[in-house]
């Protein structure tokens, strides 16, 4: 690599790294709020899942008294993780464009139903099968494709 191609990749790889940040902010924050707004229907104690995903990824933690705040510090990590990844693999993948269009949206949207299927039919029955009672199907499903919804409109602006 030269330099002259560093020059002209090091900004577009900022640019990747702010957008999918950026989504993985708006996308954590989408699905907390949205546990939090339908707890009265679908969870009885929305603290349950923040200490449910504890448990599921430090299981020797999930039942400390900062559960709750471990549980949420970790969503928020996994959401910018994917944020970043989805920023990655679509800015690359998709011709300059077609960032921030309609069809990249659809991607975001799609990848994030595939990410709820992935987690909830093949890695949580295997990491943390009694994570699977605290959120109904539907309500994670909703919450997964409200974070593709809110990413998308993060990589709309960032176009």
């Amino acid at each position: 690599m030269s330099f002259q191609n560093f020059k002209t990749t090091a900004p577009r790889g900022r640019s990747i790294l702010r957008a999918g940040l950026g989504a993985g902010v708006a996308g954590g924050i989408a699905e907390i709020v949205w546990i939090g707004l339908v707890a009265p229907v679908s969870t009885p104690d929305p603290t349950a899942v923040a200490r449910g995903v504890a448990e599921a990824v430090i299981p020797s933690l999930g039942a400390g008294s900062g559960a709750v705040v471990l549980g949420l510090a970790i969503h928020m990590v996994l959401a910018l993780v994917l944020g970043v990844a989805l920023a990655a693999v679509l800015r690359r993948a998709l011709p300059v464009e077609r960032h921030g269009s309609v069809g990249e949206a659809v991607l975001v949207v799609s990848a994030l139903a595939i990410v709820w299927a992935v987690n909830f039919f093949v890695v949580l029955p295997m990491l943390s099968p009694t994570f699977l009672t605290l959120v109904p199907l539907w309500s994670a499903l909703v919450s997964k494709l409200l974070f593709g919804v809110v990413a998308a409109l993060v990589f709309l602006r960032s176009a």
